[in-house]
């Protein structure tokens, strides 16, 4: 289910209202990031980076926004290509606690900015992506583009909560299936559970996850959820045997979720990311909830 053309059409609308020159390469601006919401971050601050790790995957976890095709792929972000980065000869590259172990051996190929998103001391995840998006910019001295892209942001979250308003909107317990025993859930301090809380949306799952935003969980867990009316939101990929497996299963069908209108799929969204990515879970959110209101 990709994202509805009004949704599309309003993001849109929000773009242009405070619009920004995107992808107008500075020549003394050369970036690799190692993160995929400080990269998407940066397409949005008319920056685009000149290599990342990880590109592959980009379409598959990130989708939106689309990489230019200029961008070189250096590797996973475990396993960075040194050799790349050496050709590409980045003024900065973009890090997180999470790739600490690499500093050594990153500092000698450019300036090392690295910013705090997820951390213990961070707190919500939503604030500190804008936070981390307003440091980002004073970094790369893009804070006009900045305050833009937030604004275009915010009033894009108050469009989706004001499509919701006044609509029949069940708890959500948003999850990823991990087989057909295990769910990683999400809530509190999470990127996802600060969008819930933006569009006004209630999260079935009150128990309060780790810093990244989510605790892996049993199955017979999801019973916890006593709220009757509460829908299960998984996302994609969901593993083929899945839903072939639960079917059968006497577990899941005393579940409230196992009925009908009870369980969707949304596409994927990156729980790891920034402000693009809370803006496109609260797009594909809104649609869904919209239509079945």
């Amino acid at each position: 289910m990709p994202i509805s053309r009004r949704t599309f059409l309003q993001y849109a609308a929000a773009m242009a209202a405070t619009s920004t020159p995107v992808f107008a390469q500075a020549p003394d601006q050369r970036i690799v990031s190692l993160d995929y919401g400080l990269s998407s971050t940066l397409l949005s601050l008319g920056l685009p980076p000149v290599g990342i790790s990880d590109l592959a995957d980009w379409g598959r976890w990130v989708v939106e926004p689309v990489m230019p095709a200029s961008v070189v792929d250096i590797g996973s972000s475990f396993e960075v290509n040194f050799e790349i980065l050496l050709q590409l000869k980045p003024d900065i590259i973009l890090t997180t606690p999470y790739l600490d172990e690499l500093l050594p051996r990153l500092k000698p190929y450019g300036r090392i900015v690295r910013l705090e998103i997820f951390t213990p001391d961070s707190g919500p995840a939503l604030q500190s992506a804008i936070s981390g998006t307003h440091k980002l910019s004073v970094e790369i001295g893009r804070e006009k583009e900045a305050e833009a892209f937030l604004a275009r942001s915010e009033a894009f979250f108050e469009r989706c909560r004001e499509r919701l308003a006044g609509k029949n909107i069940p708890p959500i317990a948003l999850v990823n299936f991990m087989d057909a025993r295990h769910v990683r859930i999400y809530s509190n301090p999470g990127l996802f559970h600060g969008v819930f809380e933006r569009l006004g949306v209630k999260n079935a799952w009150t128990r309060e996850s780790n810093y990244w935003g989510f605790e892996t969980i049993g199955i017979e867990d999801l019973a916890k959820i006593t709220d009757p009316d509460a829908r299960l939101v998984a996302f994609d990929p969901v593993p083929p045997d899945v839903l072939p497996k639960l079917a059968e299963s006497p577990l899941w069908n005393r579940l409230p979720f196992a009925r009908p209108g009870h369980l969707s799929i949304l596409p994927a969204a990156l729980m790891f990311g920034m402000v693009n990515e809370a803006i496109r879970f609260a797009g594909l959110l809104t649609d869904l909830l919209e239509r079945d209101a």
